[in-house]
Formats: structure tokens, sequence, C-alpha cells
């Protein structure tokens, strides 16, 4: 396949994370040759998601201490007298104390196969062009929306970006989705996200029913209705990562549903926290005063920066201790620090504190009643939307590729090449190099921190109510002094990444030790791991908790805030993309691949939207060219609708 590879390139990408595939695809778009490679089988490095049997694939090659076998060194005759190879590494480190536990027996699925499924995306192990993104797209992406049963509402972009999109009442299930049945056209100025309304009555079961008990053989058996992402994260609804797939159209290939509640862990219970105005005043849990303390305190946040004589006084003080100066009950002060603003109690600032919080209600009601957004099956479709428009705009694609080494020009000390493991030496303007690929040699000054990371399957939710399809994103504050703060993510079966009858929780938090020392404490005061029956002393005479039924953790790098100066020998027109970071949302991800492709094209606007049919001139006669064997049917413009609507004008 190495052999069909033009030589010359203008951008050559190593990597398919979420930072690397932004700016492949931004080049792209921007009429630059993009070379996109990856080492591994799958795309989105440490952003990727697996099916269950895929997941226990990558953890036996993660406990598996293979060294990486001695290759021929005939590539070194490809380095001139005038050059010099800068080695990158051929094994990942960056995953460390893989441990996954089964909670169930698991006798009984020795012999069970996962059932066969369609997969979303084709392998594109070798090269691949804007037909091959069409092709896939036309074959695959039109059996995900069958398989969802969605109607949608379409919007015309200049809706969406000037009225956004209505709140929902609680209770409902909204989901923001593209137009899947259709490939990405690259002249089309149509639309982004659409909305769907589901059905409750189709996702509600009595509260009080018993949960149907799961079979280690029935997760196999089903393991392809898992994707399971190594990487834990939400969309702020006016995020870098929502306005970049809005403005880009990228938004089409990809699917959301909104998190509908909040949590928060309080004197060994879970709680829903009141977001909206709305869920304030409707909220038991508050008393009259606390609801208007609260809403004081929240609408002097959303213009705390008009008001700097309110809290100059307080800015080298923790925002914990600026709560406790505002007149605050105890308990509204928790709900503000760990479920509003989510700031650690011990380290943010007054500052970072009113603008967390200003962050948290400026996103609220754009897509719903919470600032959160979650992509159907998984946080690694987002990297593979963003190849697919790499692809679309003549970006070439190999995986399964590995990168022998950067050719570095001695005199001028700019990289000039690659040479990949055929021994072929490609050339390239400009290089961007996943964090991971860099050797020890080059790394030898650089000091990373670690991520704690749990994911576990369970067999109910935290906080059981009469809807069991619930996006819950809740935070549990330190166990014991000096521990970080732990942030769950729980999905129901409808986000597309588990099993009916199941739910998939993931647990983030900063290293301290290994993670199942970071996160074992946290995850037993939640749920129940073994048989026993919890008796209701144990839970404070609350309901039963849910029980696990199998748990992975592992210890992620993080490489975010890295300074390049840190890398040693490295050439200027090389540029580092980090791995994930350990912050709820993406807009580090972003905010790193605009300022790199800035950085190599000062010029280029970075992922313009795609241009109006009407505006394109065609060479020759001026007549249209033929049907290049897809079509977009023009969507129908909606009326503009409120930035927010109250609940009798919703369900009109």
């Amino acid at each position: 396949m190495a052999d069909n590879l033009p030589s010359e390139f203008d951008v050559a990408v190593i990597g398919t994370g979420l930072p690397e595939s932004i700016i492949a695809a931004a080049c792209s778009r921007s009429g630059q040759r993009v070379l996109h490679v990856d080492l591994r089988s799958y795309y989105g490095g440490n952003w990727a998601s697996f099916s269950f049997s895929g997941l226990l694939s990558w953890i036996k090659e993660k406990q598996e201490k293979t060294e990486v076998s001695e290759e021929s060194e005939d590539w070194r005759k490809l380095i001139l007298e005038t050059e010099e190879a800068i080695s990158l590494s051929k094994k990942d480190t960056t995953i460390q104390h893989v441990e996954d536990v089964c909670y169930i027996s698991q006798d009984s699925a020795e012999d069970v196969e996962e059932a066969g499924a369609l997969s979303k995306l084709p392998d594109l192990g070798g090269s691949v062009t804007n037909e091959t993104a069409q092709q896939s797209e036309k074959g695959c992406l039109a059996l995900d929306k069958q398989l969802l049963g969605t109607k949608g509402c379409e919007m015309s972009p200049e809706t969406i970006a000037s009225n956004d999109l209505e709140c929902t009442p609680e209770g409902e299930d909204t989901e923001v989705i593209s137009e899947r049945e259709s490939s990405y056209d690259a002249t089309s100025g149509h639309s982004t996200l659409e909305i769907e309304k589901t059905d409750n009555a189709s996702t509600t079961e009595v509260s009080n029913l018993e949960p149907k008990k799961i079979t280690y053989s029935q997760i196999v058996k089903e393991g392809r209705r898992f994707n399971i992402d190594l990487v834990s994260k939400v969309l702020y609804s006016r995020g870098l990562l929502i306005d970049l797939l809005i403005k880009s159209n990228v938004s089409r290939y990809a699917e959301f549903k909104n998190a509908t509640r909040i949590l928060v862990f309080r004197e060994g219970k879970v709680e829903q926290v009141p977001c909206s105005r709305a869920d304030v005043f409707n909220s038991k849990q508050l008393t009259m005063i606390e609801k208007r303390m609260l809403m004081k305190f929240l609408t002097f946040c959303l213009e705390y920066e008009q008001h700097p004589d309110e809290y100059q006084d307080y800015k080298d003080c923790t925002f914990s201790q600026y709560l406790k100066t505002q007149k605050l009950t105890p308990n509204l002060q928790h709900f503000i620090l760990h479920s509003i603003a989510m700031v650690s109690e011990s380290d943010s600032s007054t500052t970072d504190g009113l603008k967390a919080t200003k962050k948290f209600l400026h996103c609220l009601g754009r897509y719903g009643n919470t600032p959160f957004l979650f992509p159907l099956y998984g946080q690694g479709e987002i990297s593979q939307c963003f190849c697919r428009m790499c692809a679309v705009f003549g970006g070439t694609y190999c995986l399964r590729h590995s990168i022998q080494c950067l050719v570095v020009d001695k005199e001028s000390g700019r990289c000039k090449a690659i040479i990949d493991h055929f021994g072929q030496r490609i050339s390239a303007n400009y290089f961007v190099v996943e964090d991971s690929y860099l050797s020890e040699e080059t790394c030898t000054n650089v000091c990373y921190r670690q991520i704690s990371r749990a994911v576990l399957i369970t067999d109910q939710s935290v906080l059981k109510t009469q809807s069991d399809q619930q996006i819950s994103v809740l935070t549990v504050p330190p166990v014991e002094p000096g521990q970080p703060v732990v942030c769950v993510i729980e999905l129901c079966s409808s986000t597309m990444t588990c099993m009916k009858g199941t739910y998939l929780v993931h647990l983030t938090c900063s290293s301290t030790k290994t993670a199942k020392e970071d996160l074992e404490p946290v995850i037993q005061k939640l749920f129940i791991l073994n048989d026993e029956k919890e008796t209701e002393s144990e839970n404070g005479g609350g309901l039963e908790k849910p029980r696990v039924l199998w748990a992975v953790y592992f210890n992620m790098r993080d490489s975010a805030g890295i300074d390049r100066n840190s890398y040693d020998s490295l050439p200027p027109n090389v540029y580092i993309c980090s791995g994930p970071d350990c912050a709820l949302g993406n807009d580090y991800a972003v905010k790193q691949a605009e300022t790199i492709f800035q950085e190599m094209f000062p010029k280029e606007e970075f992922c313009p939207p795609p241009p109006n049919p009407e505006d394109i001139v065609y060479d020759g006669d001026g007549t249209q060219p033929e049907d290049p064997g897809f079509s977009i049917s023009p969507e129908p413009k909606a009326e503009p609708l409120p930035e927010e609507s109250s609940t009798e004008e919703h369900n009109e």
C-alpha cells in the first residue's frame, strides 16, 4: 500500500487523536496536501472508543509487556551526510497499570462469541481519498440513523448559529443529531445540528422494579452495543468544540444527546442539582430562602466582570473561601463548588471559580436544561468526524503505518521528510506529531502528569428515576484531604455506548497513585462490588446501590501544557500535539489545534464553512458537472427559535 503513496505532501500528521485530526481537517480544507498516518489499527489514539471485545483486546495488548522487535536499520541508508535522523517510538507507553475485574460469573461465557454487526467505519488501513469517505458514509451512516429510528427537525445554519435551540422540559430526552443518510458534500452550505425528541413512554420503567440480572455471556454477546471511551469528556453547549463543529459543518457527521441531569454526592447520598431557574424554584431540596440566595449569587456570577469591587478583596483566596463570605448556606456552597463551578476546593482561585460558574450558566438553555452534550457512539466519533472531513477534501490516510524517523537538515535545522517502515521517504513542509510517538531521548526533560481512569458496566443508575434513559454528570468531593476530586459520567443505552439494561460509568481524576487505588474508594461509596446484599444501615436507609458487573482501571499520561522547549532538539517546523487532559471539556484540544494551524498558515482561516453551491464558479462553459453519485436534498429553513422558551411554548 505504501508504494502507492505520493512522495511529497504539504503537511504530514502522525497520530489520529482529536487535536491531530482537527489540524488535518483544517489543513486539507485550506487546500493543503495532507498525509495522516497512525501506527495503531484504529482511529483516535487515546481518544478512541472500543466495542467490548475491542476493549478486551486493547487491555490484553497493554498488559503484555512485549518488547519492540529489532527492525532492520536499512532505512538509515536513506539519510544523507547533510542530514540527521530523529527516531520515533514504536511502542505506546502512555497507558499504565491496566487492570480489569469481572464481578459476575464468567463460566457460562467461555464459548460465547460476540454477535456480528456492521461496523460504523470501514477499516481504512491504506490510503483513503474523498471517494472512499463518501462511499463509507453512504453505506454505514445511513444504517446508523435507521438503528436510531430518529425523526430530525432540520435547521439552517443561520438559524442554529444566531438563535440556538430552545430548552426542553425536564423528563424529555433531547438529541442533537446530524443528517447521516447522505455523505458530506464539500459544496454544501447546509446544516449542522438537529433536534429529536424521543417518546418518554418507550424509555420509562417503573422505578421500583428489580433490575434485570445481566450475565457476562450477555455482555460478550452484545459486545458491539458497547462503545467504550478511553477518555471521558462531554461537550459544553457553547464550548469551542461545538462552535467548531457548527462552523466547519463537521457536525453533520455526528449525533448528540443532551446530558439530562447534574448530580452531587453529599453526606453519603446522590442528589440532583437544580440548574435552570425553573429547576431552582421547583427544587424540594432547597428552602425558599436558599432559592433566593442561589439565584442572587448566580445572577452576580453571570456579570461578575462588571462588578470587580465585589470580589477584588478575595482574589488571593480560594473560591471555596470566597463562597463562605457570600451569605450562602453550606448546602449551596457545596452545590456551587462541586456541581456548577466544578473546581478544586483547595487549588482554584476566586477568579477561576467565578469564571467557571459563568461558563456553566452561559451554556444552560442552548440545547436543554444542562450545559452539556454527549456524542452518540462515544467521544471517539469526534476524531473520526474530522478525519472524514480531511478525507473528503483530499487527505490521504494510512492506519497500521509506523514512521521510523524524522529527517532533519543539519544546516537549516528544519525537518525535511519522514521515513516509514517500508523504507519510503516522504517529504513535507510541516510535520504534526502526537506526543506518544516521541522517543525517550526526545522527552528526557519532560515531566508528565497522570490521569486515573475507571470504566464500569453497572446494572442500574446511581440515582433511579421514572426514566431509565438518563445521562448524568456527577462530581464526588475528595474522600480524604489531599485526594483529588473525581468526575463521574454515567451513560444510558440510548447514547449507543452500552447494551440495554446496563449503564456505562466513567470515573476520572488526577493521579496520586494507581487508578485502582485512586478510584476504588469512590466506587465503593456509590456501587456494590460483590454479590452480597447491602443492608439499609450501610446505605443510610436509602435505595439499593447499583451493582458493578465489570470494571477496568488504568492510568493515562496527561501531556497537556508541556512547553515545546522541554523537548530535546525539536525542529521548528515540527509541532507536538498532546494527549487528553483531565478537564471535563475539550477546549484545550481545540485551542491547541487552532494555535498550531495558525503558526503553520497564518493567512488561512481555521476550518472555514464549506462553500455555498450557488457561489461556486465552474470552469469551462459554465455547465454544471455530472452527478458524482450522491445528492443532498435542500434542507428546509426552520423558523427562528427563541434562546429560551417556556414549557408551554415548547409543548405547543
